[in-house]
C-alpha cells in the first residue's frame, strides 16, 4: 500500500500546484477519495473578480455569436464553443441570446422553443465540464412586441423583464455561469439607464434591421432586482452608456445595489470607432477599474494604425494594455461573419490582423492565469 499512498500524495500536490495555477478551479473530495475538479462561484471583492475562495480570477476568452439571430446556432456553435475551449484555450465564452428566440418567438421557430433552450443548455454544461465559465448575454430584443423587431435596441423592455423571471432560474446559483443583463445600452440619459422611462428606440444602424419605435425601456436596476427575485445570485454584468463604452454615470453615482447577490461587474467594449485614441481608452479604464470591478466584455479591430493616431497600432496597444492592467476580456468574436471576426473560415483559421493575436494571447495568458 505505501507505493499507492506516495503516488497519491504526489497526484494531491500535483492538484494543489494546479490549483493555484489556475484561479477558479475548485477541487473537491469525492466518495472513495478521488479529487476532481469544479468551477468555483464568482463574485464581487472591492474592485475584483475573485472566485468563492476570496482569490483574484482573470477571465479570458472569446464572445461567439449567432444565438442571438438564429435559434440553431447556424449549426456551429457547438463546435466553436469546444475550439475555444479546446484550441484557443479560453477560461470563458460570452454566448449572445435573443429574448425572442428563448420564448420560440422567432420566424424560424415554428417548432417553439425545445430546442433554442436544449442548445443552449448543451452549451452551459459543455462549459461547465470544461472547467470554463459562461457569461449568458441578453443581446437582441424586440421593443416590447414579441415577434417583431428583433434585434439590438438602446435599452431592455418588457418582454426583457419576461425574459430574466424565466431565464434566471433556469441557471440560478450555477457556478459555471454569468449573467449579462442587456447588450450595449446607448442614446438615453443615465436616468433612463438606471430607472428606465419611455424613449424612442434607435436601433443598430449598422444592421439596419428596424425603424425607430417608441416603448418603455426598462432601467438597469430593475433588471438586475429581477433576476436577484428569482433567487439567482449569479454575478452579473452591466454595460454603461454610448454602447458599452462609457463609465462616466456610473462613476457619478449611479452603481447598481445589489445587497444581496454576488456582485455586479461594469462592461466595456473597445473599438476603434469612438474618436479616441487608445492612451484615452486607457485612462478612462483606469479611472474605471480604480474603484469598480470591469471587465472588456467586446473588443476587436485589425492590427495596424489607429484612426485617431496613423503612428499607433490600435489592436496591439489595446492588447498590451490589457494584459499589462490584468483586465477580463472576451473579444469579438469567433464567427466568421460577425465583424471584426477572429477567424476566417469554419476550420477556424485564425485572421491573419486579429485572430492570429487573440489566440496568441490566450495561449500566454493560459499558462498565467
Amino acid at each position: 500500500m505505501k507505493p499507492f499512498v506516495a503516488v497519491l500524495n504526489i497526484l494531491r500536490c500535483a492538484i494543489v500546484a494546479a490549483a493555484m495555477a489556475f484561479p477558479g478551479l475548485g477541487f473537491q473530495v469525492q466518495a472513495g477519495g478521488i479529487e476532481t475538479n469544479t468551477l468555483l462561484p464568482l463574485k464581487v471583492a472591492g474592485n475584483h473578480i475573485v472566485d468563492s475562495r476570496g482569490e483574484p480570477v482573470l477571465l479570458r476568452g472569446v464572445n461567439a455569436a449567432s444565438m442571438e439571430w438564429s435559434s440553431d446556432g447556424q449549426g456551429h456553435i457547438v463546435q466553436t464553443v469546444t475550439t475555444a475551449i479546446r484550441d484557443w484555450h479560453v477560461n470563458l465564452i460570452r454566448l449572445p441570446l435573443s429574448q425572442d428566440r428563448w420564448f420560440g418567438k422567432g420566424p424560424e421557430q415554428a417548432n417553439g422553443y425545445t430546442s433554442y433552450r436544449a442548445l443552449v443548455r448543451q452549451i452551459v454544461d459543455l462549459c461547465a465540464t470544461n472547467q470554463c465559465y459562461i457569461i449568458l448575454d441578453l443581446h437582441w430584443s424586440d421593443c416590447d412586441q414579441w415577434g417583431k423587431h428583433i434585434g439590438q435596441h438602446s435599452m431592455p423592455d418588457a418582454n426583457s423583464v419576461a425574459f430574466w423571471k424565466d431565464f434566471a432560474p433556469v441557471y440560478a446559483n450555477n457556478p459555471a455561469v454569468i449573467f449579462d443583463l442587456y447588450n450595449e445600452p446607448h442614446d438615453v440619459s443615465w436616468d433612463v439607464w438606471l430607472h428606465g422611462g419611455i424613449i424612442k428606440d434607435k436601433p443598430n444602424s449598422r444592421d439596419e434591421m428596424t425603424s425607430p419605435q417608441t416603448y418603455e425601456a426598462i432601467g438597469m436596476q430593475t433588471m438586475l432586482d429581477t433576476v436577484r427575485a428569482t433567487g439567482a445570485n449569479n454575478l452579473v454584468v452591466a454595460g454603461g452608456l454610448e454602447w458599452a463604452y462609457d463609465f462616466s454615470g456610473i462613476l457619478a453615482g449611479r452603481q447598481l445595489s445589489d445587497p444581496h447577490g454576488n456582485g455586479v461587474v461594469y462592461a466595456n467594449h473597445c473599438y476603434d470607432n469612438k474618436h479616441e485614441s487608445v492612451d484615452t481608452w486607457i485612462a478612462k479604464m483606469e479611472q474605471a477599474s480604480a474603484t469598480l470591478p470591469v471587465i472588456v466584455t467586446e473588443f476587436g479591430g485589425n492590427s495596424g494604425p489607429s484612426k485617431v493616431d496613423p503612428t499607433d497600432n490600435w489592436l496591439l496597444h489595446v492588447m498590451h494594455a490589457l494584459d499589462e492592467h490584468h483586465w477580463s476580456w472576451t473579444a469579438w468574436d469567433l464567427h466568421t461573419s460577425a465583424r471584426p471576426n477572429l477567424i476566417s473560415d469554419w476550420d477556424y483559421t485564425p485572421t491573419p490582423r486579429f485572430g492570429v493575436y487573440v489566440k496568441q494571447a490566450l495561449a500566454d495568458s493560459s499558462t498565467t492565469k
